[in-house]
């Protein structure tokens, strides 16, 4: 299924061995790591490379820096927790290449060690896939090894740059999460139900496109929920809409017809006077949302309808939860989708930031047979779209 060389395919011994990990993880005001989830996810590709003798060097962005050097955005807490899960000593550079650090792996590294360069979005050239910046990295090493499916649908120097000038593979998390995309998209067991979620139609367009060629049915949550019932005529009030998306709701709701797909909507809301966690609220009827109020989560009547659909489906992916999940008198509606869907029978497979951390403020992530650990990639590898990542390594 998945067609490309991975880790376990090539010669690691007694290599040097440039890992892309995604580390963009959490932090505190006091610089911790809040959570380890990414770095975790790491962990098999990093201990299989100790046990095989390899020399490991890995490379990752945090945050958004804007190409300058930002301390709070060093990799410095990331190197700190990766040694407490490894137990083993991880020399952190506070560059991302310099001839020392070369001159370092090269003659005083040993093999089985982990070194950690800074982050890469230090450097304007990351982000703009710079030659001589993919070139240094790749002088750093003889392998390239890819575990960053989070960063796989960017162009960037660590993730394409590279390829050109290192034999360059997938680690086991990559691979993992294409083949069991792959597997939703090509051979899901049916009923193949996805669930959307999240403010905006326009962040999801291709997905929700591509998604009712594939699935038996649709749930549609969150603020994009206002824009579809709008397209079907329903008074909305001050709720989120993106008017020009109007006419592409119309379009799938036909299509959603067409292919014989069950678009499901909510049936009743809970709506509030103003944007806020305190606002006065109550729930109502899609038809008889008041002027000026929002909607803000599903009601008690639509989390039963998600819930029986989500009770039948033998495959569910969800992305986004339905309301304002982070404030407590607006999460009843993603949180009884978390639960339906943590307590069915049925192939579970989450993936956006706020899907998961959702997840993680119910305990529930540990129930799901796969949790994304990229959302943008994930959505665009549902739209269709090839991933740069992906396609730059090398094929079996």
């Amino acid at each position: 299924m998945f067609s490309k060389k991975t880790v376990e395919d090539i010669d690691v011994s007694k290599k040097k061995v440039l890992v892309r990990v995604d580390y963009n993880v959490p932090l505190d005001n006091e610089l911790n790591v809040t959570d380890d989830t990414r770095i975790k996810l790491s962990l098999p590709t990093i201990n299989y490379l100790i046990k095989n003798n390899a020399k490991t060097i890995l490379m990752s962005h945090l945050g958004r820096p804007k190409g300058k050097i930002e301390p709070r955005f060093s990799l410095d807490p990331a190197a700190k927790r990766l040694e407490q899960l490894t137990g083993k000593k991880v020399k952190k550079f506070d560059r991302i290449f310099s001839p020392k650090i070369k001159e370092y792996i090269d003659n005083e590294m040993d093999y089985g060690e982990i070194v950690m360069l800074e982050n890469l979005r230090f450097d304007p050239g990351e982000k703009d896939n710079n030659d001589e910046l993919a070139r240094s990295l790749a002088s750093l090493a003889d392998i390239y090894v890819d575990d960053a499916f989070g960063a796989a649908h960017r162009s960037h120097a660590s993730i394409v740059g590279v390829t050109k000038y290192l034999p360059s593979v997938a680690g086991f998390l990559m691979k993992k999460e294409i083949e069991v995309l792959t597997s939703i998209l090509e051979s899901p067991e049916r009923p193949f139900l996805a669930i959307l979620g999240g403010s905006k139609v326009s962040d999801k367009i291709k997905v929700i496109e591509n998604l009712l060629g594939k699935v038996d049915s649709l749930i549609l949550g969150g603020g994009m929920t206002y824009t579809f019932l709008k397209a079907q005529g329903y008074e909305i009030g001050k709720s989120i809409c993106e008017d020009n998306q109007i006419n592409f709701a119309k379009d799938m709701l036909a299509l959603a017809k067409k292919n014989n797909v069950k678009l499901i909507l909510p049936v009743d809301i809970v709506v509030a006077k103003e944007f806020d966690s305190e606002a006065d609220n109550k729930t109502v009827s899609i038809q008889s949302i008041p002027v000026d109020w929002m909607g803000l989560d599903i009601g008690q009547k639509s989390a039963e309808l998600f819930g029986n659909e989500i009770s039948i489906a033998k495959t569910i992916f969800w992305n986004g939860p339905v309301g304002v999940f982070e404030w407590n008198n607006f999460s009843k509606g993603t949180r009884s989708v978390a639960c339906a869907v943590a307590g069915s029978q049925a192939v579970t497979i989450a993936g956006g930031g706020d899907t998961l951390a959702a997840l993680k403020k119910y305990n529930l992530s540990s129930k799901f047979t796969h949790i994304s650990s990229g959302g943008g990639a994930a959505m665009e590898f549902l739209e269709g779209k090839e991933l740069p990542g992906v396609v730059s390594l090398m094929d079996k």
